[in-house]
Order: structure tokens, then C-alpha cells, then sequence
């Protein structure tokens, strides 16, 4: 009984008092609070952590994800030919694409919904297949696809459209088929031009000619809207919608010609067929005041609306276009794509003589008449026979005569004289080492030997234009030059830029690059030239009522006996030139591969229609304008020092022409002081110690036009005067007549009455 007690009141002291539970109670309470406040505390700062430091960041994903940008198409620009008319436009079409999981049928039984989904894609593949033209088993695999999105047809017309959405309301159906308005680059006239213009990729991104080169003008800026969706993906109302607005792309506008053009492919055309040549042919026409390329014309063509498609022009090239392989088509038809007068360089042969001839000139190597060259038919050179293309020989020439008859050894004496530093001096200045910057795609330029490794060989086959390649752009442009007063022009394609949206234009100006030549040697080569086509080997060249500069060319490119390259290059009219002329046939196999005999009919007939279609006034009827030349009275030189005497005359605008030095004292001059004179009139100067005069047989000038007369008594440094328009009917010195160098011949001319003009 003692020993239970004992244990009770052990028990009873174990009992906590009320006041010790109050206070264990609080502290729990205290623990609480505190853990409540530091999670409170936490959570503060966690708020501030992603208000002030990640608030940006968090924000600006919230608007990625409820944010939904559209971009804005632009619309391609426009290109137009000098005359405004459009070469190229864009059409409105569509292109039709599919989401290939949208294409279903749902069924509870899975079974069913397979069986019937199979059959609603046979059938979707089977109206792509139908309306579009599409080969069923490749559009099927498209509709089974498990891609996101498929192309099914990308820009068609509206007439295919139409026949889609029929389809599609007929049948019920439209989940997964998506028409999307698209743009289509349409070329209204085919082939023209083709090779210039060049044409787009599917995603209307330009992919040759003038359409690769100004594509980020053409193309433009495209527009965007940037507005909130919802998880839904539908619009939310918001104020801060943002609209980027598209600027379209600018249109074009060339110095091309559409009608010029035209002409040019018509005739290159017919006569790539008549000579048989495997390789087609180039024309470019250019103005040589400008540097604007009014024609630029590559042959065979192809259609620029289906560039993918061989031409009829390019399979008549072929004997057998049915039995190459799939590859060697492929090679052809991009091969049309090509611009050869800017891309593919040739030897050109003896249209380079031009070049020569204007160095030697200027230079004061050569003078226009005066006997200096002998042809045997050939001439050596380190022991190598190269020969003229006349075996019997030219035999002793003038500067003049050796142009005109085309002769290969004259040509290589000049050479020699000029040197390969000269040369290549001039050629750079030409701007024949160098691609001319045309402002299209594709480029190229020719080749030249290494000043250091020329030899005396290379010396003397480049001074007639062999063993060296220009591009037949960089070949008119140079000519060009000599044309122009010595001037180097810029060749221009593009002569304005419009702003479809504004309607600003930026003009494109002409671009002067440098003086090459002097005027006095550009009117030298002028009337050598003349003398080319009218008594020489350029005939063929002739245009009635013209007078025509020009020079033949017939080149064979190494290794390659039989693939020749004639060419004519012409400048009209031969006084105040308009137009400069290449026509380029390759690899003729008909019955002639001389440039003057194929190429030369070629050069005339697209004169004779491109210079009335420009206006420009025949011989006669330029002579009808200014009825009364403008004529200066001949000063009197005599008793002055012949540098004195020259220099009065050649500031009055004569030639003199003298074989005294330049101290000694003049004592005659023919004609004589008072004489009207046009400008450019030969004047002879004698002194007391050169008086043996220099006599000329009069030329036969019955039935020339003005022209053709002033050049035949220049090429004998004889002077004229005339009365009346037309053609000459009668002159006042008999033909044969012998007289003093400088004579001044009186030609009356009078119009035909029959004649066309």
C-alpha cells in the first residue's frame, strides 16, 4: 500500500499546470508565425524577382506566344521598253496547298474512320490530279503525307481555281485545302528578249538577266500585321496593333526597243537558219552617244513564260533533238538561258582591225594614205608563215586600202610599229580588259595574252583580232567609241527606275567614261570605214540612201578548224553616227563563213528598217535640211612658217596635209586663199623646198549620193562643193582627170524622181 501511493504522487507532479500549457501553446503559435512570415517574406521577394528583374523577359514571352504576325505581299515591279510598252507584268493567280492530317473522317469505330479517310484522300488526290494535271500516285502521296503543309499546285489561273472551289462545294468539303492569293510573272510577248530579261523562280525571286540583276528593286519590302490571339487562336481587340505596310517593288524602264528588237531576232533568225550555223549568233545594237543598247538579241530563244520547255528554235538546232538524253536537253535548254553577248567571249577576227587601225592613228604610226604596207599573201614572223586570207597577195597598200581589203599582213606591220605596251594601253582604255559593269546579270569578260608573255607571234596575230576573245558587248562598246568622237560611253540598259507607290522616277543619266581617241582620228576611221563598205570587202553592208561605216569579220577559234565566227560590225550614217551594229554568226556551215558575205546582208537589212523606223534622215534628205552647207572662206597661210600655218587652219576646222618642216616658210596652198570651204577640207601647203605637188585622178561621181561622193574624193585628199539634193548628175572636172591633191570638185545632185526613200 506504501509503495502505491509512493508512485501516485509521482504522477500527480508529472501533471503540467495550466499556465506551462498556455505557455507551450504560444510558442507553437510563435514558430508558426515565423515560418508564416519567412514564407510570406519569400514570397514577396520572389514577386519583386519577377516584376523588376525577369518582368521584361516574361512579358515579352507572353506576347510571342499571343502574338500572330501576317506578312503583307508586295507586288513585283513592272518593265517596260523605251517606248512604254510592258515586257513583263505580274498577274494575280493562286496556289492551292493542303494540311494532309486535316484531310480525315472521324468515327468512334477507328476501323471505320480509316477505311473512309483512305477513301476521302483518293478522292481529294483525285481532283488535284484532274483539274490541275498532276500525276495521281505523286499527289496522293502528298494528300497521305505526314507533314504539316504540302504544295499541291503553286500559281495557277483563275479558270483551274474555279474548277477547285466547284469541286469543293459540290462535294461539301474544304477542311485542310488552302487557296492562297500568289503572284505570277507573265511575259505578254513570249521570247522576246528572252535572254536579256530572264525570268523567276516559283517563289518569284529572279533568277536571270535583267530580272536576277534588279531583283531587290523589282521585288520591294513586304508589309506585316502584328496583333494578340487567343489560346484559340483568334483575334483579340487591341489597340496596340501594329501595321507594317508593304512597298511594293518599282518598275523598270529600259532603253530597249521593243520594235528594234523584233527586227533584229526576225532577221538573226532567218539567218541562222539560210547559213546552217550550229551555234546560233548574236545582234546588239548601241547608240554611241548614249552607250543605250537598243537591241541585245541571243539565238536560239526560248519562252520566257516556260522557261523549262525547249523552243522550236532550239530543237531545229538539232538533227536528232528526240534522241538526246534527258541530261544533254537539260544542258540545251539552259543554255538558251544564257545572254551570249555578255557572257561568251570569241576571237573577232577582223572587226578588231578597227582598234588597231584608231591606236595607229592616234599614235602617229600610221596615216590614212599613204602607201607603207606590202602583202605577199603572208608575212613572217619567228619563223612562222601566217598567212592573208588572199593568197595572191594585196601587195602595196595604204592604211585605208589595207582596212578595205581586209589584209592580214598589213595589219601585222602596224602591229609591230605599235608595240605590245601601246597596245594594251589602248585596250584598257577601250575598256576591253575589263567587263564594261552593264547593269544585268551574268557578265563575263575576254581574254588577253599576259603583257609579260607576249611574243612576237601573239604581237602580230592580236593586231588582227586573233588569238584573243572579247565579248561581243565589250566589242560594240569600243567601236562605239571610235564613233563617238573618241569617246568612251557607259553602256545603259535601264533608263528609269518608278516608284509604283509614289510615283517618283529616278532617271538613269548616259555616263561618259573617258576620252580614248582623239575627234580628228574618230573622223579618220569614219571615212576609212566608209571606204570599206562602199569600194571594199564590207559591200554587202550597203543601205540605200545611207551612208554606212563599216568593217568585216571572219575568225576561226583555235583548235577547231571548222567552227568559224563571221561577224560585220556597221555604224550608220558614217557622218553624225547613230547607231553602231555587231551581228555575230557562229559556226556557219553553209556555203560561205565569210562575216562580209552572211553576216554583212544580215547588218542591212536590219538597218534598212531600223533607221526610217528612228527617223533618221537619209543622205538626201539631211543634205535637203541643211540646203546650204555651212562653209568657212580658206585663210591665207602663205608667207608663214608651216607650224604656223597649221595651226591657223586646223583651229579654222581643215586638214592640213604638207610635207615641208615645220620652220620652213609656205609659198602655196591649194585651193587657194578665199575658197568656201566646208569644215574637215583638205588643205596642201608647199614651201620652197617641197614643191613637187601631188596629183589625184578624179573619181566618177556620177550617180553617188553626197555622201558616197564626199567619201570616195576624201580617200583621194580632194575637197567638194555641191549644189542640190539627191544623187550626183554631173561634176565639173571629167572622171580621169589628173589634179593637185586639195582640188575642190563641184558636183551638182539632183532627186530621183522614181526613187523611194
Amino acid at each position: 500500500m506504501v509503495k502505491i501511493a509512493k508512485i501516485s504522487k509521482k504522477r500527480v507532479g508529472e501533471i503540467q499546470s495550466p499556465a506551462s500549457l498556455t505557455e507551450n501553446r504560444n510558442k507553437r503559435l510563435r514558430r508558426i508565425m515565423l515560418l508564416v512570415f519567412f514564407l510570406f517574406f519569400a514570397l514577396v521577394i520572389r514577386i519583386a524577382y519577377i516584376e523588376f528583374v525577369k518582368g521584361e523577359e516574361y512579358t515579352a514571352s507572353m506576347t510571342a506566344q499571343l502574338s500572330t504576325s501576317r506578312t503583307i505581299s508586295t507586288k513585283r515591279g513592272k518593265i517596260y521598253d523605251t517606248t512604254g510598252k510592258a515586257l513583263v507584268l505580274s498577274a494575280k493567280v493562286d496556289t492551292v496547298t493542303i494540311n494532309p492530317t486535316l484531310i480525315c473522317v472521324k468515327n468512334s469505330d477507328a476501323a471505320v474512320a480509316e477505311a473512309k479517310t483512305k477513301e476521302l484522300k483518293e478522292k481529294v488526290a483525285k481532283a488535284f490530279s484532274d483539274i490541275f494535271e498532276l500525276d495521281y500516285e505523286e499527289t496522293l502521296a502528298k494528300v497521305n503525307s505526314t507533314k504539316s503543309l504540302e504544295t499541291i499546285a503553286r500559281k495557277q489561273e483563275k479558270e483551274k481555281i474555279d474548277a477547285l472551289k466547284a469541286w469543293m462545294e459540290e462535294e461539301e468539303y474544304s477542311t485542310g485545302i488552302n487557296i492562297d492569293e500568289d503572284e505570277k510573272r507573265y511575259y505578254p510577248y513570249g521570247s522576246l528578249a528572252s535572254s536579256l530579261l530572264g525570268f523567276c523562280g516559283s517563289d518569284n525571286q529572279g533568277l536571270y538577266g535583267l530580272e536576277q540583276k534588279w531583283d531587290s528593286i523589282l521585288t520591294g519590302t513586304p508589309g506585316r500585321i502584328i496583333t494578340q490571339t487567343d489560346s484559340k487562336q483568334e483575334f483579340i481587340p487591341d489597340k496596340n496593333e501594329k501595321y507594317i505596310e508593304a512597298e511594293n517593288g518599282c518598275n523598270l524602264t529600259l532603253t530597249i526597243d521593243a520594235n528594234i528588237q523584233s527586227i533584229c531576232e526576225k532577221y538573226l533568225k532567218q539567218a541562222v537558219i539560210d547559213n546552217d550555223c550550229e551555234d546560233g549568233g548574236t545582234v546588239i545594237i548601241m547608240n554611241p552617244q548614249t552607250g543605250d543598247i537598243l537591241a541585245m538579241v541571243s539565238y536560239p530563244d526560248y519562252n520566257l513564260n516556260e522557261p523549262f520547255v525547249a523552243s522550236d528554235n532550239l530543237k531545229s538546232q538539232y538533227t536528232n533533238w528526240d534522241g538526246l538524253t534527258e541530261a544533254e536537253q537539260t544542258n540545251a535548254i539552259q543554255s538558251t538561258w544564257k545572254n551570249r553577248t555578255i557572257s561568251e567571249s570569241y576571237q573577232p577576227g577582223s572587226t578588231f582591225k578597227i582598234i588597231t587601225a584608231a591606236i595607229a592613228l592616234e599614235e602617229e604610226i600610221a596615216v590614212t594614205d599613204e602607201v607603207a604596207y606590202n602583202c605577199i599573201g603572208y608575212d613572217m614572223e619567228s619563223g612562222i608563215r601566217i598567212g592573208c586570207w588572199k593568197a595572191a597577195s594585196h601587195g602595196y597598200q595604204t592604211l585605208r586600202q589595207a582596212l578595205m581589203n581586209s589584209c592580214n599582213p598589213a595589219f601585222m606591220q602596224i602591229g609591230r610599229k605599235i608595240g605590245g605596251e601601246t597596245f594594251y594601253k589602248y585596250y584598257d582604255a577601250f575598256g576591253l580588259l575589263a567587263k564594261t559593269g552593264i547593269d544585268t546579270a551574268g557578265e563575263e569578260k575576254g581574254l588577253f595574252h599576259n603583257l609579260s608573255n607576249l611574243g612576237p607571234v601573239e604581237l602580230a596575230t592580236m593586231s588582227f583580232g586573233q588569238g584573243i576573245t572579247v565579248t561581243p558587248l565589250q566589242l560594240v562598246t569600243a567601236v562605239s567609241a571610235v564613233a563617238n568622237d573618241g569617246v568612251l560611253m557607259q553602256p545603259r540598259l535601264v533608263r528609269q527606275i518608278e516608284n509604283a507607290d509614289t510615283g517618283i522616277v529616278t532617271t538613269i543619266e548616259p555616263e561618259e567614261v573617258r576620252s580614248v581617241v582623239s575627234k580628228e582620228t574618230s573622223e579618220k576611221m569614219l571615212d576609212m570605214l566608209t571606204s570599206v563598205v562602199n569600194d571594199g570587202t564590207g559591200t554587202y553592208g550597203q543601205v540605200q540612201g545611207y551612208s554606212i561605216a563599216g568593217k568585216t569579220g571572219t575568225s576561226e577559234p583555235q583548235g577547231n578548224d571548222d567552227a568559224y565566227v563571221a561577224s560585220f560590225i556597221g555604224i550608220a550614217p558614217s557622218e553624225n553616227p547613230e547607231l553602231v551594229i555587231l551581228v555575230t554568226l557562229y559556226n556557219p556551215k553553209g556555203k560561205s563563213h565569210m562575216g562580209g558575205q552572211i553576216a554583212g546582208p544580215v547588218f542591212a537589212q536590219i538597218a534598212s528598217e531600223v533607221l526610217p523606223y528612228l527617223e533618221i534622215p537619209t543622205d538626201s534628205e539631211a543634205a535637203q535640211v541643211t540646203s546650204v552647207t555651212e562653209t568657212t572662206s580658206l585663210p591665207d597661210v602663205r608667207n608663214k612658217t608651216v607650224s604656223e600655218a597649221k595651226q591657223i587652219l586646223e583651229d579654222a576646222g581643215f586638214i592640213c596635209s604638207t610635207s615641208g618642216s615645220s620652220d620652213q616658210i609656205v609659198t602655196s596652198q591649194v585651193p587657194t586663199q578665199g575658197t568656201p570651204l566646208e569644215k574637215s577640207a583638205i588643205i596642201k601647203l608647199y614651201t620652197a623646198e617641197s614643191t613637187a605637188t601631188v596629183s589625184q585622178s578624179v573619181p566618177d561621181l556620177k550617180g553617188m549620193t553626197l555622201a558616197q561622193a564626199k567619201n570616195a574624193l576624201k580617200s583621194k585628199n580632194l575637197n567638194i562643193s555641191y549644189t542640190g539634193t539627191g544623187k550626183v548628175i554631173s561634176q565639173d572636172i571629167p572622171n580621169g582627170t589628173s589634179v593637185e591633191e586639195g582640188t575642190v570638185i563641184h558636183v551638182n545632185l539632183q532627186e530621183a524622181t522614181s526613187e523611194l526613200h
